[in-house]
């Protein structure tokens, strides 16, 4: 299972709308709408439980193409994916300091923010995640300050039962996620992959 410091999972879609469909198609549970990032992207959320949830992220179909950066990975995938997860430490610039004396460089802090769809600003503090396409198991951090996080604005829902990574190489991710103090099932497989299996209405659902 995950860390219990687990802040959100990343599921990459090339089509957002399209993606959000499928998902609410799969798992009986419309998205919300969650907002617009600079960069070109936007995301819709479902509820994993108080303190946790699933972004589904993808081209903001009301973006200027011309800013769309960030976007133009997301559409270059060939099908959805589950690209990556955050954790939310107690305090993100010791868990960088601690991650660094132990040997990972979790990447340095660095302010974001998006607006929702109604036009409230929300804004955090997070490490590296340069490539949201990209298929990473080892999660950045990030800091909702004295920002709601997203998951307690009630947001249609559904159970995590499990999540996990596939490595080649699983005992040179579990020492990275040591270094960086956090709790993951990591397997051996031939290729580097998420998996996250959600209880839903329509029954078990599998992320990957």
């Amino acid at each position: 299972m995950s860390d219990p410091r687990l802040d959100h999972l990343l599921y990459a879609v090339p089509d957002l709308l399209a993606g959000v469909a499928e998902f609410a198609g799969r798992a009986g549970v419309t998205p919300a709408a969650g907002g617009s990032h600079p960069g070109g992207t936007a995301n819709y959320l479902v509820g994993l439980g108080p303190s946790a949830y699933l972004e589904i992220i993808g081209p903001d179909p009301a973006a200027d193409p011309a800013t769309r950066r960030r976007a133009a990975e997301l559409e270059l995938l060939d099908v959805p994916r589950l690209a990556g997860w955050a954790v939310h430490p107690a305090d993100i610039c010791a868990a960088v300091r601690a991650a660094r004396e132990r040997g990972y460089d979790p990447g340095d802090v660095a302010p974001m923010s998006r607006r929702t769809p109604d036009g409230t600003l929300l804004e955090w503090r997070l490490t590296r995640w340069d490539e949201p396409a990209r298929v990473d198991p080892m999660p950045f951090l990030i800091d909702w300050g004295s920002t709601p996080h997203p998951a307690a604005s009630g947001l249609p829902g559904v159970r995590l039962a499990s999540f996990a990574a596939v490595h080649p190489e699983p005992a040179a991710l579990r020492s990275r996620l040591a270094a960086l103090g956090v709790e993951l099932d990591v397997e051996e497989g031939p290729v580097i992959a998420l998996r996250a299996v959600l209880d839903t209405p329509l029954g078990p659902l599998t992320l990957s």
